[in-house]
């Protein structure tokens, strides 16, 4: 009988009070407000460590959400991912009291230069003995752009030809640059690494030019494991060059399908074994001891969700509070052109109050569930064994109940079924955990390996095209 497949689950965390659950953070006994402390990181992470989860996984955003009133005032009032802090400086504290846990952060390859990113993220593979991944970004927001000296975002599909670049220079500097064998610590002839195994990179492209060599010794995955979320076709063919993990989702059991297998195909258009792609999708999970308890969690959390904090996240140009509940959306959009795209033509008496029910709502898509262990599992053993998807990055309503709940109440459920792990493997790297079979660092077929052969790093890559630039706040 083959064996089952075991839930991968990464708690979704990031650097800031209000994250992707608006509202919540002044709940008693919540945490978020403790994240400018390293003790709340410390503290997170030794209970994820508990939980054998697969990793920490942190968001980031460089840019303000000032869309929605025509400014940044009410982001702020929900702390909605402002104020926040760089979440690759928290990893090492967190990677200091834990010995498993792994830690993905996320990084713009949009604004700031290769070099001294790829020094970084060696530095931070180092610390944690190689548990350390990268989710690879473009950056979508129009303050974010401004912030680094354009006066727009950078067209879509072009922030898309700069990372396939970014990431051809990470990988002369993270796979070519060193041999494995480079340092060799040779105290009696007072020799640290053999100059003749170091070597410039000399990228000379269109968007960088980088001499080299890398300035950190070979780390060991040398690359991090490569995360990226995508549905734009442009997104898609970056990550069939490029990624490890994709966040994938859908409406439907034949949407997630259709895009896992879309994403495998382009994987091995790219010469890539497509099952060597990981599938993880954001789940919303709240659990408790009876019916009663999860309505009770339900209820509250839904009471405290603010509308406001996810009309600002979503930079919505339209204030649907500043109307009547009973107005109908088609009637204002025939004297706002604004709410043209606002229209569900399915729904032509749609009112603004059924918006801000939905809203106000848990409807966010279907990898949602709210009960006690056994339901909870049962829907998770659907997602892996019907949906396809290999994990799950778990959402917080409540730092650190959420964590808790899933720990105490869904894990042993999972492990009496056979769908989580026992225990972690001792001294495994992230990629291990995620790939298994000793494999740390990137496949043979993957394109990065092709700067292991040094006469490669003068032969120029293939740049990815992707047609006309789309809309720049597709994914």
């Amino acid at each position: 009988m083959p064996e089952l497949k075991k839930l991968h689950v990464n708690l979704f965390e990031m650097n800031c009070v209000s994250h992707i659950v608006h509202g919540l953070w002044h709940l008693e006994g919540n945490n978020r407000h403790r994240f400018n402390d390293i003790e709340y990181w410390t503290e997170v992470a030794q209970l994820c460590e508990h939980g054998a989860f697969d990793a920490i996984f942190l968001a980031d955003v460089v840019g303000a959400y000032d869309r929605f009133r025509n400014g940044p005032q009410t982001a702020l009032i929900e702390g909605l991912q402002i104020p926040n802090n760089d979440p690759l400086l928290v990893v090492p504290a967190m990677a200091a009291v834990t010995k498993n846990l792994g830690f993905g952060v996320t990084f713009s390859t949009t604004y700031e230069p290769p070099f001294a990113f790829a020094r970084r993220m060696s530095t931070l593979d180092h610390l944690t003995k190689g548990r350390i991944g990268w989710n690879i970004v473009t950056s979508y927001l129009k303050n974010a752009a401004e912030n680094f000296g354009h006066a727009d975002e950078v067209a879509h599909d072009h922030r898309y030809e700069i990372a396939d670049e970014y990431l051809d220079v990470l990988y002369k500097l993270w796979e070519g640059s060193w041999d494995d064998d480079a340092v060799i610590q040779d105290r009696e002839n007072r020799v640290y690494t053999d100059p003749s195994k170091v070597r410039y990179i000399h990228h000379k492209g269109e968007h960088f030019r980088v001499a080299g060599p890398h300035l950190s010794q070979p780390s060991r995955q040398r690359t991090p494991v490569l995360f990226q979320a995508t549905g734009s076709p442009a997104g898609m063919e970056f990550a069939g060059r490029h990624a490890e993990v994709v966040f994938t989702g859908g409406l439907s059991t034949e949407a997630v399908r259709r895009n896992i297998a879309n994403m495998r195909a382009r994987a091995a258009a790219h010469g890539r074994d497509p099952a060597s792609i990981r599938f993880i999708v954001q789940a919303g999970v709240i659990a408790g001891r009876s019916d009663l308890e999860v309505t009770a969690k339900v209820e509250r959390y839904r009471r405290n969700l603010s509308v406001q904090g996810r009309l600002a996240h979503s930079q919505s140009a339209i204030d649907y509070l500043a109307f009547p509940r009973e107005a109908r959306v088609a009637d204002i959009a025939a004297t706002d052109h604004r709410w043209n795209h606002q229209i569900d033509r399915s729904r032509p008496d749609q009112t603004v109050g059924d918006v801000i029910d939905h809203l106000s709502g848990f409807n966010e898509d279907r990898f949602f569930v709210a009960g006690t262990p056994t339901v909870i599992a049962d829907e998770i053993e659907r997602w892996l064994d019907i949906d396809g998807i290999d994990g799950i990055n778990l959402r917080q309503y409540h730092s650190f109940d959420t964590a808790r709940d899933f720990i105490e109440l869904v894990v042993p459920e999972l492990r009496s079924r056979g769908r989580y792990r026992e225990s972690y493997a001792d001294g495994e790297t992230l990629r291990e955990r995620l790939f298994g079979g000793g494999r740390a660092r990137l496949p043979a077929e993957h394109f990065g390996t092709r700067y292991r052969d040094p006469a490669r790093l003068a032969e120029p890559a293939e740049p990815l095209r992707f047609g006309t630039p789309q809309d720049a706040n597709a994914a």
